[in-house]
């Protein structure tokens, strides 16, 4: 299995961690943000990552470089103009399409600024088992902007904040409001169906792929640890959470 990480974002919200390096490389115990992906990443078995690049595009590659890319194979895919979640995607689909061509093969996308215990391994037995075209790691929680699921867990909408009107794609009697957590698992025929061009939230395909009637499943993730990196404040929790065992690198 192959697995892409998001991490060309400039990291305005971790500033000042991000005046002189990328986010990529801001350090929570002593470890790299992109180390720690790509850790988790080994420890479900998967050798082969694309990581996309804008900001110190070329720190990070050295990095890698410098670390024999964590005994991984490590492509590396730079954008000029950042192109958003779905647009790098795009831009890097022709190292996730799996040799052979099987299609329902999945892949998984990970966001570089958000660390979890969520289990990959169980999300990807979910996802083949439901034959969704992509699941999303979602908990029960507070956000700012929350997908939304019908009662058999498929996406049908968002909406921004909790008293927002929604945006629907698909009727539900009732709509479930839950948090993104930035992790997917994704059927490699999903590439072939995004028909955006240039910068564009991955969101955008799912919604309209939705409202066609593609299973984009909610994969409840409540129970494990998660925590977004955006911040120094989360930063510096992530660290107190090492310390006190909360979490383990």
């Amino acid at each position: 299995m192959k697995a892409m990480v998001l991490a060309a974002g400039l990291g305005t919200r971790l500033r000042p961690l991000t005046d002189a390096r990328p986010k990529a490389l801001v350090e929570v115990a002593g470890h790299t943000l992109l180390e720690i992906t790509l850790a988790r990443l080994r420890s479900f078995g998967i050798r082969e990552v694309i990581v996309n690049v804008h900001h110190f595009a070329d720190t990070v590659a050295e990095y890698l470089k410098k670390n024999g890319n964590f005994g991984m194979h490590v492509g590396v895919s730079r954008e000029e103009v950042l192109l958003d979640t779905g647009g790098g995607l795009k831009k890097a689909a022709w190292f996730l399409l799996q040799a052979g061509g099987d299609l329902q093969e999945p892949f998984v996308l990970h966001n570089v600024d958000v660390i979890s215990t969520i289990d990959l391994e169980r999300m990807v037995q979910f996802h083949r088992e439901n034959r969704a075209l992509a699941t999303l790691a979602v908990q029960n929680r507070e956000t700012s902007r929350y997908l939304l699921f019908d009662e058999q867990g498929q996406l049908c909408g968002r909406r921004a904040g909790r008293d927002r009107e929604p945006e629907m794609v698909r009727a539900a009697a009732h709509a479930q409001a839950l948090a993104f957590s930035g992790v997917h698992v994704i059927s490699s025929r999903f590439l072939s169906m995004i028909e955006e061009e240039g910068v564009f939230s991955i969101l955008k395909p799912y919604l309209r792929l939705s409202a066609r009637g593609e299973k984009i499943l909610a994969f409840r993730a409540d129970e494990y640890y998660w925590r977004d990196l955006g911040k120094p404040e989360n930063v510096a929790q992530a660290e107190e959470d090492v310390k006190s065992g909360l979490l383990q690198l």
